[in-house]
């Protein structure tokens, strides 16, 4: 199994949650194609200045839910857009 290494921007608030282990998950777009193993290198974007930081996190991944795909085989197209989903975290 090869192990990917992926970047992506973290805002400020996202970034210090993470850093000090308050948010223990993730969510992001499904532009790219990452599973368990990987590595995700959260870099702190300011939004303000619209320039990296220079801080970064590593974080291993553990489990990876791709929606809708891995959800449609649990749920309904009609209950998915009737309700929605909740990305909870787990204490």
């Amino acid at each position: 199994m090869i192990i990917m290494i992926i970047a992506k921007k973290a805002w400020p608030e996202l970034f210090k949650k993470v850093k000090e282990s308050k948010k223990n998950f993730d969510v992001r777009l499904a532009d790219f194609n990452i599973k368990k193993g990987d590595t995700l290198i959260f870099r702190e974007w300011n939004p303000k200045t619209k320039k990296y930081t220079g801080r970064t996190l590593t974080r291993k991944i553990g489990f990876v839910l791709r929606i809708p795909e891995d959800i449609k085989k649990f749920y309904s197209n009609k209950d998915i857009k009737r309700y929605g989903f909740y990305v909870m975290e787990l204490e």
